[in-house]
């Protein structure tokens, strides 16, 4: 992850010059289960199986898949936060996490646009040129916020999120240690006002104000900011990690149970923030945890590219195999959808993601 954090001129951050924060490996193996639940959410809407005990499973086990987006950006608030070092400039931090995000970026949105005209789909000149550069999560327009690689659209968010957390993280130093609790419960209780106005609006409008505009989104990547803070400043008091993600998987269970417009955020970043702060504390602390497995971890470092590719193999594999088949063929399918994402997010990872990093997020030399 990026370090790096704004002061005037320069960027402060939480760890001094020189000196590397705390690995958080716990943080990184959760990664995985939020990106596989996001594949699996796409799985189960993708058409391919139309069984009904098929449909079942993956209802009870994706139907609420699409949340591990908020986990995403929770997380992406914490580790930046967590990470900032002291006299990064502002330009740096820029430069780092553009070059982490934009080359797969760029990569996916390519082949995924070639599937698609492959497919003989229409796709439009502006949706598309807004999903490439990132600006699709402004425009309050499904065909816009959804063209080509669907799953990029949060990525739109994140991007507005990098831009503004230069400016985000000395306003989240000054707060008093005293009122980080406060703080915290205060966004928390913005992301569950948030649905209200979808009473007020149509229902396109207010699922895109709620679920995509990146400036209500905003309220859980600072959420996870002073997440950060809090676990760095010892002032974390919540469950420990077992506990945190029963919490988790009760919440989850029961997304299908709350009302339509608090299920796509508000359900659960509360207990998605119980969980990334008590994962972060059992890794400050040493304890054991099976998230920091080298398996695990390995999968967290791929999730970024699993997470990009995994739209257009669904599609490539329901494309190839079609509607309506033998369900040994869709479980087959579905397997062999799991299967490609790996293998692909993998090649992604080794020959596009790394290498460019590296490369394009080394500091320049100047004189």
């Amino acid at each position: 992850m990026a370090e790096g954090s704004i002061g005037s001129p320069q960027v402060t951050g939480t760890a001094p010059a020189g000196q590397a924060p705390v690995r958080l490996p716990s943080l990184t193996g959760l990664r995985w289960f939020a990106a596989f639940a996001v594949f699996g959410f796409h799985v189960h809407h993708s058409g391919l199986s139309d069984d009904r005990v098929i449909d079942r499973f993956l209802s009870v086990l994706f139907g609420a898949g699409a949340s591990g987006v908020p986990f995403f950006f929770i997380l992406s608030g914490m580790v930046l936060t967590w990470s900032a070092r002291e006299g990064t400039p502002a330009v740096t931090f820029w430069r780092r996490r553009a070059a982490r995000v934009l080359p797969n970026h760029m990569v996916t949105w390519a082949g995924t646009l070639a599937l698609l005209l492959l497919a003989r789909e229409q796709i439009s000149t502006g949706p598309a040129v807004a999903g490439l550069f990132l600006t699709q999560a402004w425009i309050p327009d499904i065909d816009y916020f959804f063209a080509v690689n669907t799953p990029a659209w949060s990525l739109s968010c994140e991007i507005a999120f990098y831009a503004a957390f230069p400016l985000l993280l000395p306003l989240v130093k000054r707060i008093a240690a005293g009122r980080l609790w406060t703080v915290a419960a205060l966004l928390l209780a913005g992301v569950w006002l948030m649905p209200l106005v979808t009473l007020v609006l149509p229902v396109d409008i207010g699922y895109w104000l709620v679920w995509i505009f990146p400036v209500p989104r905003a309220m859980e990547f600072a959420l996870g900011m002073v997440l950060a803070r809090m676990v760095r400043e010892g002032r974390w008091r919540g469950p420990g990690l077992l506990p945190s993600v029963a919490l988790v998987l009760v919440a989850y269970v029961a997304v299908p149970y709350a009302p339509e417009a608090w299920k796509w955020v508000a359900w659960m970043t509360g207990p998605y923030a119980v969980l990334i702060a008590a994962a972060a504390v059992s890794d400050v602390r040493g304890s054991r945890s099976v998230l920091r497995g080298r398996a695990l971890v390995w999968l967290g470092e791929v999730s970024f590219a699993f997470y990009l590719v995994h739209q257009g193999v669904i599609r490539l594999v329901v494309w190839a195999v079609g509607h309506d088949q033998p369900p040994s063929l869709e479980v087959a399918s579905m397997l062999a959808m799991l299967a490609l994402t790996l293998l692909g997010s993998w090649a992604l990872y080794r020959l596009v993601e790394r290498p460019l990093e590296r490369r394009l997020g080394r500091p320049r030399l100047t004189g």
